[in-house]
């Protein structure tokens, strides 16, 4: 039952054949020498693995090694042991597993990725996706570039535990991993079933796998229920992820002892903004309120405003097991159907939650600005506010657009800051990717009934640019104080790999658009202009997910680096410690240095960033992963339908497309493409039919319907839906 069964083992088998000349000799040992690259042998090693029988062949071994050392195809150490002619070269990486039939190891510190080496199944020792492992790299063979070598060591591995559906035979039983690029079947004795039925999901734990086994061996921990369930489902993603379901009960115990009244202490520690106007902008459905905003016209004729944000630190303390779980969460994650918070519901829906008419504890930054949205000064320090009015986006939006309601002339004025702010940071260089974002509507059963392509407005702009604004004033204020010498939290956006901006480039062509990217310094303004060309187009959505694509990744350090998407100098993240650990990290250091601190150790805090990043990758692995069972059942109920798409992705194995109504992505598998044999171009990313010499590639608008979905490996089967392709 295993999908991927078998290893091949390395070495010539004669099977009787003998060699008839020195020359067939010689392409036999260099064959093994090649496929034992790195190991060392004597004659008579040679001899017994090479099967050599007869006293002729035997006899020709000693000249046709001379042979090979003399044309320096292989070499002779002191104690006359053979090998290959050159040392090996090893490497450490991580795996990634893309297909059955080979893997890339990814090595540290790695830039380009013609680094990656490309590594056999059968070389992989029993290495899976994301194992830390030791690689021996091959010696070339033919034309190409690719470096290939063969797994010497697991070093670490990424993990052992899967999530998949069981197959229960009458002697054995199989569980079918759901994730993609675990290729393996895990085998489970019987005694290990743990209760579970066939086809449910379970949680199963690897326990052996020995050398030369087909399968890796493992037990069921947890069964979570019928496949196919929605709540199944979900916990199949979060036990994926390794996601907590709950918190311990010592957690909620711990956050149960936290007064939930302000001392007046507390208040003459903090500056009092509880008789200013302020006011919150969320989603409808939100109960974890971040950030507040305060304002008032000041008799220069200038406005102050205050973006005010949940002390987080004032109730979660250092040592305590909140502050632990904070810490491991290290960030909240937000699934299709639910919000897996990283801080218990008392803390953050209630305590730290700017909920109105209630005095809260905040964390500020408070700017005087002119009209001309100039910052002539600002605060930063502790505060406590009082909410007088708690706004959803789309309740501020409709005082903006009327003119009326509470706060709509308020409302309208900070939204005309808020728009210069903006338009100069573009000026600077920012880039404005306004990516298209869905939301299913799910029924009481978590069945998606249909979906919202959901609109970014001048309210939820007017927020993000005043966060922005905090965040940066606050980053660049602490990098000024010592030059930035003190250890900090900065988030950081490296300038794009200009190779795959060319990619993306010759792209966006195929569409009609035109994107500079010779000149590091005018990218932004040619990615701006595209974004603003491509705005209610079918490639809207395609074009701005492959330009992210092409960004480095955004990330948490100590370095004071800079943040090239929003063209700050210095940024970090200050608005979001109820959902966000760094956030914590940025308020405690912040304290710290407004209390005249020394800056303290910085590697204790780059590891901290480093678990950050890597938690923040794996909550939006499980978002996607969420959205995309989602998007696989949502089409389920369309199969006997044509949709428009997009040519989004071509490989050797299949043409991805996005569906452009519904924005999800399927896949045509090449061997479906019946009207002729297919043949990939992986230059320019695209398949030319042998006979009819009809190209698919790259931005091809297509005619496509749905042939198959898969709940478990959260895949849609696609067919193109006329001859045209």
């Amino acid at each position: 039952m295993g999908r991927n069964s078998g290893r091949k083992k390395s070495g010539f088998k004669s099977k009787g054949n003998k060699p008839t000349d020195l020359e067939h000799l010689k392409l036999k040992l260099t064959q093994f020498f090649d496929n034992n690259f790195g190991e060392d042998f004597a004659e008579k090693q040679l001899i017994k693995k090479l099967i050599l029988r007869d006293a002729a062949t035997k006899k020709l071994l000693s000249p046709a090694l001379q042979e090979l050392v003399d044309e320096g195809r292989i070499s002779r150490n002191p104690r006359n042991h053979y090998s290959s002619a050159s040392d090996p070269e090893f490497v450490i990486g991580e795996v990634d597993f893309v297909n059955a039939r080979f893997a890339f190891v990814i090595p540290n510190n790695h830039e380009k990725k013609e680094d990656d080496i490309m590594v056999k199944e059968a070389d992989l020792k029993s290495a899976l996706d994301g194992d830390k492992v030791r690689v021996m790299i091959l010696p070339k063979k033919g034309r190409g570039n690719r470096r290939e070598g063969k797994v010497l060591e697991i070093l670490e591995r990424s993990r052992d535990e899967f999530v998949g559906r069981i197959e229960i035979s009458p002697r054995f039983a199989f569980v079918v991993p759901d994730f993609k690029k675990m290729h393996h079947d895990i085998f489970v004795k019987k005694s290990d079933l743990a209760g579970a039925q066939h086809n449910q999901k379970v949680v199963v734990k690897l326990t052996d796998w020995s050398e030369g086994d087909k399968s890796p061996t493992g037990k069921i921990i947890h069964v979570l229920g019928k496949a196919g369930d929605h709540e199944v489902e979900i916990h199949s993603i979060m036990a994926e992820f390794g996601l907590p379901f709950d918190y311990p009960e010592e957690i909620e115990a711990e956050a149960e002892t936290i007064p939930d009244t302000i001392s007046e202490a507390e208040i003459k520690r903090r500056k009092d903004f509880r008789d200013i106007d302020t006011f919150t902008i969320d989603p409808a459905d939100a109960k974890d309120f971040d950030d507040a905003i305060s304002f008032r016209y000041l008799e220069n004729g200038n406005m102050e405003i205050g973006v005010h944000i949940a002390d987080v630190t004032h109730y979660v303390t250092p040592k305590t097991l909140m502050e632990k779980e904070a810490y491991d969460r290290a960030t909240s994650v937000y699934l299709v159907d639910r919000t897996i918070p990283m801080l218990p519901e008392r803390l953050s829906n209630g305590l730290c939650s700017l909920r109105p008419n209630e005095d809260k504890l905040t964390f500020s930054c408070v700017f005087e600005i002119t009209d001309q949205a100039e910052v002539k000064d600002f605060w930063i320090g502790r505060t406590v506010i009082h909410s007088n009015r708690r706004f959803s986006y789309e309740e501020a939006q409709e005082n903006m657009d009327s003119e009326s309601g509470d706060y709509a002339k308020d409302l309208l004025k900070i939204n005309s800051l808020a728009k210069l702010l903006r338009k100069e940071r573009f000026k600077k260089g920012a880039i404005n990717f306004e990516t298209v974002e869905v939301k299913f509507q799910l029924n009481e059963s978590g069945t998606p009934v249909g979906l919202i392509i959901k609109e970014r407005k001048d309210v939820h702009k007017l927020i993000e640019e005043f966060m922005l604004l905090a965040n940066k004033t606050v980053a660049t204020y602490i990098f000024n104080k010592n030059k930035g010498k003190s250890t900090f939290i900065y988030r950081v956006h490296d300038y794009p790999d200009l190779e795959k901006l060319a990619t993306f480039a010759n792209f966006a062509t195929k569409f009609g658009h035109e994107v500079k990217v010779t000149d590091e310094k005018k990218v932004s303004n040619s990615l701006n202009k595209l974004m603003e060309e491509i705005v209610g187009k079918p490639e809207q959505n395609i074009l701005e997910q492959l330009a992210i694509r092409t960004m480095a990744k955004a990330k948490y350090t100590t370095e004071p680096k800079l943040h090239f998407g929003l063209a700050f100098d210095h940024y970090t993240h200050f608005t979001s410690p109820i959902r966000r650990y760094p956030d914590m990290m940025v308020h405690r250091l912040l304290q710290h240095y407004l209390d005249g601190g020394k800056p303290p150790e910085t590697q204790a805090w780059e590891e901290k960033c480093l678990h950050s990043s890597e938690r923040e990758k794996r909550a939006a692995d499980a978002e996607r992963a969420s959205i995309k069972y989602k998007q696989v059942e949502y089409m389920k109920l369309a199969e006997d339908k044509d949709y428009a798409g997009i040519v989004t992705g071509v490989t050797e194995w299949g043409v991805y497309v996005e569906i452009s109504e519904t924005k999800c992505e399927g896949m045509v598998k090449v061997q479906d493409l019946k009207d002729d044999y297919y043949d990939f171009d992986d230059k320019n990313m695209r398949l030319i039919g042998s006979k009819n010499k009809r190209m698919i590639t790259l931005g091809d608008k297509v005619q496509v319907r749905v042939t198959r979905t898969d709940i478990d490996r959260r895949t849609i089967d696609l067919e193109f839906a006329s001859n045209d392709k």
